[in-house]
C-alpha cells in the first residue's frame, strides 16, 4: 500500500469516529471527502489531485447538504414531560462559558448541555434554575441565595 492510501484510510476512520463521538454533523463531510480521495489514490492519481478532490468534495457537501440535514435532524423533544423540568434546579458539573462553548449540568439523574440565559460564566458546582429546554440544551440562570433548591 502506498502512503497516500494509508493516509486517506486513516483520515476516513478518524473522521467517522469523530462523527460518532459528536453526532453534530461536524466531520461527516470530511469522511466523504477522504473516501473520494482514497478512491483517487487507489486509481493512481497524483497527490495534488487527491488533495483537490478531498477539498472540493468536503466543501461542496458541507455547503449544500449541511443546512438540509440539520433541518431534518433537529433534536427536538416532542410529546414528553420534559417541559415539567422547567423551573427546577440543576447543578453545574462543567463550567458554563459561552466564550469557550462549554457547559454541562445535572438535572436529576441526567446530564445536559447547558447555556446561561444571559451569556454569563457560571462556575462548576453552582446551582442553576432551568428556564427553558432547547433540544438537548438547558437554558439556565444562576440561583441566588434567596431561592431554594428544588
Amino acid at each position: 500500500m502506498t502512503f497516500a492510501i494509508i493516509f486517506w484510510s486513516v483520515l476516513l476512520v478518524v473522521a467517522v469516529i469523530a462523527e460518532f463521538g459528536t453526532q453534530q454533523l461536524v466531520s461527516i463531510w470530511f469522511a466523504a471527502g477522504s473516501l473520494v480521495a482514497l478512491i483517487t489514490a487507489a486509481l493512481g492519481f497524483s497527490e495534488i489531485v487527491q488533495l483537490l478532490v478531498f477539498a472540493i468534495v468536503s466543501l461542496v457537501l458541507l455547503i449544500f447538504t449541511r443546512p438540509i440535514l440539520r433541518k431534518f435532524l433537529r433534536f427536538e423533544i416532542r410529546d414528553t414531560n420534559v417541559k415539567s423540568d422547567l423551573g427546577k434546579n440543576a447543578v453545574v458539573i462543567q463550567e458554563i462559558d459561552p466564550q469557550k462553548g462549554t457547559g454541562r449540568a445535572r438535572l436529576g439523574d441526567t446530564e445536559w448541555r447547558a447555556v446561561s440565559s444571559d451569556s454569563c460564566v457560571i462556575q462548576a458546582g453552582s446551582i442553576v434554575k432551568v428556564l427553558d429546554i432547547d433540544g438537548t440544551r438547558l437554558i439556565v440562570e444562576p440561583v441566588t441565595e434567596k431561592q431554594t433548591i428544588s
